[in-house]
């Protein structure tokens, strides 16, 4: 989603496995505080969808999901945090888009969550769709996707785009809160969140139009195939189990599963994790540490959450979403 584009830096060596080892701690880039993705509690602890993709690896790497370093990272300095090697991977609502793989030199590992632009506006509006909002003033956080896809869309649509642009989603919630703009914008995901935030959460709505598509998942550098491969597989991991019925708390007994892509996921058969530069049991440390994809989900921005987002096209392909992972095997 947002961020301003930074120019490339020379690829990655084939180290960061071996960093990671010798250094004992995953250094990880989430969001500055998202709701239900990664946030921090007044003891400096963080929680979150995103956090949980970080712990995963960690779990997987280390064996410890708690030997996680997390940096707190804006929209205009996360991609550079990951070009020095300041973090080893970014886990943050991050849009996976063309420019960013080939003038960045990084490399998207795969969807975490699909997302999508949208609108949320004050119920006493009286406004149902997003094609009302035409000379509306509409808050939207400045040198992202999301402003591009705003005025695209106003443009196709042939309606007056009046835009308040601020440096930061704070300033933008801020705003809007503040009367001094009608509409906010940004991704679906984090419009639940911040609706919580305002002051009267309970008068604002979302429109139903989703404007873009924003695939949001885990980065890291370019040129470095290993790292790359590792923190794919664990996300496929996370989405693998869950499509198998392998939970966090079932993960014993499913040990002793006679099904092979069972028992492929969780190295009783295989080189799988050696093949990574792991131990077999990297996918079941992962998932005993932070549940599988489905867990992940409803614990932080499903069900269980104060968010309650639907599963939408996060849902398993099997289960009328696209949530698809490649086999272990």
């Amino acid at each position: 989603m947002l961020g301003m584009l930074v120019a490339g830096n020379p690829p990655a060596q084939a180290q960061t496995l071996k960093a990671v080892k010798e250094r004992g701690t995953l250094n990880c880039g989430v969001g500055q505080g998202l709701l239900g993705f990664s946030s921090r509690d007044d003891k400096g602890s963080w929680t979150g969808f995103d956090v949980d993709i970080c712990r995963a690896v960690a779990a997987a790497v280390l064996g410890d999901p708690a030997r996680v370093a997390f940096t707190p990272l804006d929209a205009g300095s996360r991609f550079a945090a990951l070009q020095s090697g300041q973090i080893d991977v970014l886990s943050r609502n991050s849009t996976w888009t063309m420019s960013r793989e080939t003038s960045l030199n990084l490399l998207f590992a795969g969807v975490a969550y699909y997302d999508g632009q949208g609108f949320l506006l004050r119920r006493e509006s009286g406004v149902d769709t997003a094609l009302q909002l035409g000379g509306k003033t509409i808050c939207v956080q400045a040198d992202t996707t999301t402003a591009l896809n705003l005025a695209d869309y106003f443009r196709v649509n042939e309606m007056a785009l009046k835009v308040l642009a601020l440096a930061t989603a704070e300033e933008s919630r801020k705003a809007y809160d503040d009367r001094k703009c009608d509409v906010l914008t940004s991704d679906v995901s984090q419009l639940y969140a911040e609706r919580l935030k305002l002051a009267a959460p309970d008068g604002q709505v979302i429109l139903p139009e989703v404007i873009s598509k924003e695939p949001l998942g885990p980065v890291v550098r370019q040129g470095d195939d290993q790292w790359f491969n590792l923190i794919k597989w664990t996300l496929y991991a996370l989405i693998n189990a869950e499509e198998l019925g392998v939970k966090s708390t079932t993960i014993d007994d499913a040990l002793k599963s006679s099904d092979p892509n069972i028992r492929r996921l969780l190295g009783v058969e295989g080189e799988f994790g050696t093949q990574l530069g792991l131990s077999n049991d990297w996918a079941v440390r992962a998932i005993r540490a932070t549940g599988n994809y489905g867990e992940i989900y409803e614990r932080n921005i499903g069900t269980q959450s104060r968010l309650s987002i639907p599963r939408g096209l996060n849902a398993l392909w099997s289960k009328g979403g696209i949530q698809y992972a490649p086999p272990v095997r």
